[in-house]
């Protein structure tokens, strides 16, 4: 249905959709195309340098930024195709194991990262799952997440602008990044729109927006009314790509991807205002050499979001506003290879974020990778 109705929006000039991938149409199956061939080198050199460099002895990565890049990289793999009972797989399950707390969390000690940490964590352990070994884990898991949501375990009037998002810190101040962790998360364990947790997501996730609308009345949006997505309008609002000169909140690509994935797994169509705002402004930014509004601060993290975004929209061709397709999984592809390091790995040089760790930007780049596989 997602599918069918892209067309419309198509005819808009904004997103073009095919009725079935022309990838191999007029190649033999017998024969991996080119785009095969480089993607399965790229994810086959990436899991050989968690192997070989990446891991440490106790199957963790990067320890010392606690257990969500080793969550990530374990993610990442176990999407490329490795199972649980892969040597290299099993030893960061048991590591991310030690940290499973009697709340249900899945964090460090004393950790201000309790959301982000779990819901890493929720989704490497589900695709860890095939043989339910970890349902018990998960259930109690998903209870910890949906309990630290505003509006979860605290009741809360749905007019507080804190209302459904999630937030890190020790004020739990919301903001799009989390509550968009906190829908994987869900949508990893099988939550979909009827889930209350998710429908609370959404109402902060709108709000995000720079769209005037029903569904925000934030001061924010009519300042700066471009469709795309900041940061936060919590504790006075924030954008990581700073303010207009009308004290509106600028957009910026990773959190316009975000927010539509996020507006996705809440169940909102092509046909929903908000939707055709947000896509409307990413036809307006198509860009893979950087983060559209931030530059190369938190490019990988961008290209994750891109990819996961535009695939959960089912969209195989995405037409800019000037009317021309893109193959966008080729596209990544290509600039992902192109920036894949001898030894398998990626790092950003602008290492904001985190992006200077090479296990996490890695993780990321590998994730990203999944999507671009042909249907």
């Amino acid at each position: 249905m997602f599918r069918l109705s892209l067309l419309a929006v198509a005819m808009a000039a904004i997103f073009a959709v095919t009725a079935g991938s022309s990838r191999g149409a007029d190649s033999p199956a017998k024969k991996p195309s080119s785009d095969a061939r480089l993607l399965e080198e790229s994810v086959n050199k990436a899991i050989e340098y968690f192997r070989t460099q990446g891991q440490a002895a106790d199957g963790s990565y990067s320890a010392e930024a606690g257990p969500a890049v080793t969550a990530a990289v374990t993610t990442s793999i176990l999407m490329a195709g490795r199972t649980a009972d892969d040597p290299l797989v099993a030893k960061s399950l048991k590591y991310l194991q030690g940290f499973v707390h009697p709340d249900g969390g899945i964090y460090a000690d004393k950790s201000s990262h309790q959301n982000y940490e779990t819901c890493l964590a929720i989704q490497c352990f589900t695709a860890a799952n095939a043989d339910k070994r970890f349902d018990q884990l998960l259930k109690h898991a998903e209870r910890y997440v949906k309990d630290l949501q505003w509006g979860g375990k605290e009741p809360l009037d749905k007019s507080n602008v804190n209302f459904g998002g999630a937030g890190y810190g020790n004020s739990k101040r919301p903001d799009l990044s989390n509550t968009s962790f906190l829908l994987d998360a869900l949508k990893s364990i099988g939550r979909g729109p009827d889930d209350e947790a998710v429908q609370r997501a959404l109402v902060f996730v709108s709000r995000c927006q720079n769209l005037e609308t029903e569904y925000n009345t934030t001061p924010f949006a009519a300042k700066n009314p471009d469709g795309g997505f900041y940061y936060t309008p919590a504790a006075g609002g924030s954008s990581q790509a700073g303010n207009t000169p009308e004290g509106g909140l600028r957009s910026y690509a990773s959190m316009t991807y975000a927010g539509l994935k996020s507006m996705i797994f809440a169940g909102l169509g092509p046909d929903d205002p908000r939707v055709k705002a947000a896509t409307k402004w990413l036809a307006q930014h198509y860009d893979l050499e950087q983060n559209p509004g931030m530059g190369t601060a938190g490019l990988y993290y961008y290209y994750h979001t891109f990819a996961k975004a535009l695939s959960a929209a089912g969209v195989d061709e995405f037409v800019d506003d000037h009317g021309k397709k893109h193959n966008w999984r080729r596209d990544l592809l290509t600039e992902l290879a192109g920036r894949q390091k001898s030894n398998g790995s990626w790092v950003n040089e602008n290492s904001r974020w985190l992006e200077g760790n090479p296990n996490l930007v890695t993780a990321y780049a590998l994730l990203a990778l999944h999507y671009c596989r042909p249907h």
